[in-house]
């Protein structure tokens, strides 16, 4: 596989998890499609984390690999396909990070010309299933922290660059994104 998929339609929920069942059954068609249909997306939030495509290109590979051997894992009932699957490349991300030594730098994100995504994370939330307890939690939060957690776990970004983008404190950043995933949590117990 090659990080060089063009993206397509978004895929949806069902499709998704369709292909994750034919994975956990040895489908290698199925993680096929599942790269098809998130490489590029997953590559954008890497090189966001990462900064370097060498290293972004090398958690992707390495992210199909573990959703190729935790697809029996995934429980429908308990999230999204994709949220599954992004936590994946988020996780294997931040290894990579601590294991190269970086911090989060709150300066660093300007020279990446970066657009607010303030309306791009609503979309996101408001794009989840109205009958999902993920959403339904979300929306519970109040909108400026909701937006905190949605851009630092769908789009890649550090507590550095929510700070930045926010134009809140980097401590405030990272109180938002513990204290709204800890309400998340109980909201989903």
């Amino acid at each position: 596989m090659t990080a060089l998929a063009t993206p397509g339609p978004a895929p949806r929920r069902d499709e998704l998890a369709r292909a994750l069942e034919g994975c956990a059954r040895g489908d290698r068609s199925s993680l096929r499609h599942l790269y098809d249909q998130l490489a590029p997306q997953m590559i954008g939030v890497a090189l966001r984390l990462l900064r370097r495509r060498d290293l972004a290109e090398e958690v992707v590979q390495d992210t199909f690999l573990r959703i190729w051997e935790k697809a029996a894992t995934f429980d429908p009932a308990r999230g999204e396909p994709a949220t599954w699957m992004f936590a994946i490349l988020r996780h294997r991300a931040l290894n990579v990070l601590r294991g190269e030594g970086r911090t989060d730098l709150v300066d660093d994100f300007e020279p990446m010309g970066l657009a607010s995504e303030e309306a791009d994370a609503e979309q996101m939330v408001i794009s989840l299933s109205e009958t999902g307890a993920l959403r339904r939690c979300l929306e519970r939060l109040e909108p400026l922290r909701r937006n905190a957690i949605v851009l630092a776990y769908a789009r890649g970004l550090s507590h550095g660059e929510l700070a930045g983008r926010l134009g809140i404190p980097l401590g405030t950043a990272k109180s938002w994104i513990r204290r709204g995933l800890l309400s998340l949590r109980q909201c989903l117990a």
